[in-house]
């Protein structure tokens, strides 16, 4: 019993049924870093459509999205997953996702492994004054060693959210 209402008092923001919040579009400018020496790191466009987040875990609320990015070496990345935000005070708020997909290496050193690679999200933003947004994220896109080998890809974006509502 005193480990139900322990679990029951790690989660007390879960709720299925919290009014759905706006859908919007993301688009992205930032720089990728290859973890493999021979790799041609650089700058890359993304674009994100996030779905309307209408459920609600740990204070952020989630919902399902889509990504595509494509690399300066011409490597692109596609995926679908669950995205979340969590609001903060004076207009700040957290961003996160998981979105497993297909990577295509542009140039043979590029390879990260697999096709099928995660990419995991991090970021925190500020509403502008006209109600859009903008984000700095951290991402990650790896094969969760599924693939032959897993070097890694890491980076760093400035985004710009469109709601869509």
């Amino acid at each position: 019993m005193r480990k139900l209402a322990l679990l029951l008092a790690l989660v007390p923001s879960l709720s299925l049924t919290t009014p759905a919040s706006a859908q919007e579009i993301v688009a992205g400018v930032g720089y990728a870093d290859f973890h493999n020496s021979n790799a041609e790191s650089g700058g890359f466009i993304s674009g994100d459509y996030l779905g309307a987040r209408d459920w609600s875990f740990l204070g952020f609320e989630w919902g399902l999205g889509v990504t595509a990015q494509w690399h300066e070496e011409n490597d692109i990345f596609v995926g679908a997953g669950i995205q979340g935000q969590r609001a903060l005070a004076n207009g700040w708020f957290l961003e996160a996702s998981v979105m497993p997909g297909l990577f295509e290496e542009g140039i043979a050193a590029n390879d990260l492994g697999s096709t099928f690679e995660i990419r995991s999200l991090v970021g925190v933003g500020r509403e502008l004054r006209n109600g859009n947004r903008m984000s700095l994220a951290f991402s990650h896109i790896s094969n969760a060693s599924v693939g032959d080998r897993n070097p890694g890809l890491n980076s760093l974006s400035l985004r710009y959210h469109i709601p869509l509502n």
